[in-house]
């Protein structure tokens, strides 16, 4: 199996690496609007280089791998579906809801898999919560809460075309409470804070935020989110139901220090980012689309579900903006 890589930013790095090492997969081939780049990229990894992405789609590829800047997702996910390739796409699929729905509406009705990298799908933990909860282990879920609280803020240049908190920070957490619980979030109320470096706020985003969310069976799920938690990477879950609780993320590398007399300190160290703590998660999400690209599988995370979390982010920036309680269904198209 041959497969093409299109970006080769960080995210591209590391998924080329993970991707020449998956059995099944006889070359990789990345390529880059920086074609120098790619060029770099390829002599260090012992992958093959494409000029372009013309080229690189010219290169006989079996799928496609995009991890380019967000803007150009839309148009290599349809470009790689119109050439019957296909292609794993890192969150999101667009920059906002109308290109989401420009691309289901191009794709409809075609059989060529898309996968969208919602990698805490694959993480050991959130999948052993999602077993308990569909077993019934724990009871009726009264309550769910989520954190992602990053050691330090992206680049200022980054934050003006991140989208802002909740969709480019808490889309992961609104996916994997709608995956975890089997339920859809009706009502969001959110709040956002800035107490860090001015340019969030000249961005029109916040560093800091929360978020209530009411689901369809009347579960809540609270969700917190920060870019300064210089303790470490901290990403946990937790499912409180009538007969028991779990947690993810509680692995001894959680950047908490009890205070409480006698207990011990975790051994750490805390992870420092999201790629060492979900490094397993992406092999095994990579490996999942290896697998779909041989016709074994079908995608387990289509554009549909990056919609329905793009919608909560949607209704929560409406809430933290406008100060009021948002039906999910206000932002629906």
């Amino acid at each position: 199996m041959r497969l093409g890589l299109a970006g080769t930013g960080r995210i591209g790095v590391s998924h080329a690496e993970i991707l020449r090492q998956i059995d099944g997969v006889d070359s990789v081939v990345v390529a880059d609007v920086d074609a120098e780049r790619a060029r770099a990229t390829a002599a260090k990894l012992g992958v093959d280089f494409a000029e372009s992405i013309d080229a690189l789609f010219a290169s006989d590829v079996d799928g496609m791998v995009v991890t380019a800047a967000t803007d150009a997702h839309p148009a290599l996910i349809m470009r790689s579906v119109d050439a019957g390739i296909p292609v794993f796409c890192e969150k999101p699929v667009a920059t906002d809801i109308t290109g989401t729905l420009a691309v289901i509406d191009h794709i409809k009705g075609s059989e060529v898999p898309v996968q969208i990298g919602f990698q805490r799908r694959f993480d050991a933990g959130y999948t052993a919560a999602r077993a308990a909860v569909a077993a019934g282990e724990l009871g009726w879920i009264h309550t769910l809460r989520a954190t992602t609280l990053d050691p330090a803020p992206p680049p200022a240049e980054y934050v003006p075309h991140s989208g802002g908190l909740f969709r480019d920070c808490g889309v992961h957490d609104f996916d994997i409470i709608r995956w975890v619980s089997g339920h859809e979030v009706v009502d969001v109320y959110a709040l956002g804070a800035n107490r860090g470096e001015q340019f969030f706020v000249d961005a029109g985003d916040v560093d800091t935020a929360a978020a209530t969310l009411t689901l369809d069976d009347g579960t809540f799920a609270l969700v917190s989110l920060t870019r300064y938690n210089a303790a470490g990477y901290d990403v946990r879950l937790e499912v409180l139901g009538s007969k028991a609780d779990v947690v993810v993320g509680l692995d001894g590398r959680v950047p908490l220090r009890s205070v409480e007399p006698g207990v011990p300190p975790l051994p750490g160290p805390a992870y420092p980012g999201f790629m060492e703590r979900f490094r397993p998660a992406y092999v095994s999400e990579l490996e999942t689309f290896v697998s779909v690209v041989a016709g074994k599988v079908e995608s387990p995370c289509g554009v549909t579900d990056a919609l329905e979390a793009f919608y909560i982010a949607e209704a929560c920036e409406i809430s933290r903006r406008e100060g009021r309680s948002v039906s999910v269904a206000e932002v629906r198209r």
